[in-house]
């Protein structure tokens, strides 16, 4: 079984929303700092989002400042990734990742990673 296992890619329309899903699984979600990160074809993979375990500070990349949300949900061991406006920019490959070492501001030691799921925006 995977650790990481992300949903809710798909094609959208500019403007339009998604919104991801990531269950972790084999370990509890609840001690790690979470991240979502995108890999468009070409490009390298960035950091989208981070959510900090310690004292849950959030992190933004600035281009998806106010349009994506990340969320976390302990009880269903889950993170979310609620993304608005998306623009054709927003087009890549959305991975989930949980580190149990550092913080969105000074770095994080990841110890799992999703496959990642496609998200596509194109009228």
């Amino acid at each position: 079984q995977l650790p990481l296992v992300e949903s809710g890619g798909g094609l959208v329309q500019p403007g339009g929303s998604l919104n991801l899903s990531c269950v972790a699984s084999g370990f509890s979600l609840d001690f790690y700092t979470i991240s979502w990160f995108r890999q468009a074809p070409g490009k390298e993979r960035e950091g989208v989002t981070c959510l900090s375990n310690s004292d849950g500070s959030t992190y933004y990349r600035s281009s998806v400042k106010g349009r994506f949300t990340v969320t976390r949900d302990n009880d269903k061991n889950t993170m979310f990734l609620e993304m608005n406006n998306l623009q054709p920019e927003d087009t890549a490959v959305y991975s989930c990742a949980a580190g149990r070492n550092g913080d969105c501001w000074n770095g994080v030691e990841y110890d799992y990673w999703g496959q990642g799921t496609q998200v596509t925006v194109s009228s």
